[in-house]
């Protein structure tokens, strides 16, 4: 009988490239996800495809039990194994990778959206909402800003606050406001990885500065300024992305102290603040014409709300921060800017995000009690850092949680040097991207059960 050929989409396997029977599932997903298998082509039988690959019986049996579970084979008995036709997914992935607000505890969202564009309706002019407007908001928007920025900074003039359309937009506006190509940003070792991404595109280099549990350290700091005389200095100091971490009062002095000593601006982007138990005050407080501080609506009410508060004191640096975001984003939309003005000015925002700490809260507790002493969050804000115990990695966790149908972000996203090299081994898990409490705890209990055994071994029979 002439053996079946070797098949083309199967990759030679490799010795350092983990265990055998996933290497040969992982080639049959990417084979079908690339067209080079139909639903319906027969695969060779395994006794065969494992003679061709010089791997015993069982790694294949294995191999394809494995594609079976992702739902890439079908037996036909006597006939063979066959690639299946796909499936329809009625249960979609459990997100646990992106950073968005709960849903309120004990608010009808639905409700306050229909009552906020009521009163939006009612106040404006109708086809002044569907035009273009002048970057930075008008008058009331800035009103509004200031009033959100109050808990931060008391009374403000509105003059100094401009809105945009949402923090990443804010800080690639910045960066090209007060940066040029090859300039210099530094950031913490682990953090917001749309600042990478906007640096890169735009020719700047990130150079990371060490941190330790209360944030960056202040004598690294002074040492990186003096090294690499950096235009920008990027500090998320409340409940930090990713880490948790709140920068305590005495270190945000510090670091205050240092930014007026080496003439060096921070953007301080702090979407958590209002989310915090007892925060301290933002850097700016003690250094306002070093520091541009951003507070995003996205995080604390939700993130169809595209707007940002962004408080820069310095007139010369508005202008030139609202002409580098005209290149890339005119304006905020008018209506979704009306609605934030409406919700600021008549308190809905603010019972909208006592709502979303609220359950917050209540996912912070649920987060403690099903993953027992791993948990290391900070009892309230978006997400929890998970530092991995040593046998696993954590690009590796995130791939294991993925097959289980959970999605993590590992620490390697938030790379600010290299992303394929993280400075810790840990994964972030959001608790807000999940409408159903209950569908989050029963995630967080499976990554737990995931989190205690230890990766698939080598095994001498696949070695």
């Amino acid at each position: 009988m002439q053996e079946d050929p070797f098949p083309p989409w199967l990759p030679q396997l490799a010795r350092q490239g983990g265990p055998r029977f996933l290497q040969i599932a992982d080639a049959l997903q990417a084979a079908v996800a690339g067209g080079a298998l139909q639903p319906g082509d027969r695969l060779p039988p395994q006794r065969h495809l494992a003679a061709q690959l010089g791997v015993d019986l069982t790694t294949v049996t294995r191999a394809y039990d494995e594609a079976r579970r992702r739902h890439l084979l079908e037996g036909r008995g006597a006939r063979g194994t066959y690639v299946a036709a796909p499936k329809v997914e009625l249960a979609p992935i459990l997100d646990l990778s992106m950073n968005t607000p709960p849903p309120p505890d004990g608010v009808d969202f639905g409700d306050l959206l229909r009552q906020g564009l009521a009163q939006v309706l009612m106040r404006a002019d109708a086809p002044l909402l569907m035009t273009y407007h002048l970057g930075g908001g008008s008058d009331a928007d800035r009103q509004a800003g200031a009033h959100w920025l109050a808990p931060m900074f008391g009374p403000l003039e509105a003059a100094q606050v401009l809105v945009c359309p949402g923090a990443q937009a804010a800080i690639a506006a910045l960066i090209l406001a007060l940066t040029e190509p090859g300039d210099v940003i530094l950031a913490e070792p682990a953090s917001y990885p749309g600042l990478r991404t906007a640096a890169t595109q735009f020719g700047r280099r990130i150079v990371a500065v060490d941190a330790d549990h209360h944030g960056m350290l202040p004598q690294p700091l002074e040492q990186a300024c003096r090294a690499h005389q950096p235009k920008l200095v990027y500090l998320n100091p409340t409940l930090q992305n990713p880490t948790a971490i709140t920068m305590p009062e005495p270190r945000r002095q510090e670091i205050a102290r240092i930014a007026q000593r080496c003439q060096v601006r921070i953007v301080e982007d702090d979407p958590y603040w209002l989310l915090a138990e007892a925060p301290p005050p933002p850097i700016a407080t003690w250094a306002p014409a070093q520091v541009i501080y951003i507070s995003t609506l996205s995080k604390c009410l939700t993130p169809g709300l595209r707007v940002a508060f962004v408080r820069i004191p310095d007139p010369q640096e508005r202008e030139r921060f609202l002409v580098a975001l005209r290149s890339f984003a005119l304006m905020v939309a008018p209506l979704t800017a009306a609605l934030a003005t409406q919700w600021i000015l008549d308190g809905s925002a603010q019972g909208l995000m006592a709502g979303v700490r609220q359950e917050a809260r209540l996912r912070h507790r649920m987060a403690r009690d099903v993953l027992a002493g791993r948990y290391s969050g900070a009892g309230d804000g978006l997400h929890v850092w998970l530092e991995l115990p040593g046998y696993w990695n954590s690009a590796q966790l995130a791939q294991a949680a993925g097959r289980e149908g959970i999605a993590v972000t590992p620490a390697q996203a938030f790379a600010t040097g290299d992303p394929g090299r993280a400075s810790v081994n840990a994964i972030r898990i959001s608790l807000g991207s999940t409408q159903d409490r209950g569908r989050l705890k029963a995630g967080l209990q499976r990554l737990s059960h995931l989190l205690a055994r230890r990766p698939e071994p080598f095994s001498a029979a696949v070695v």
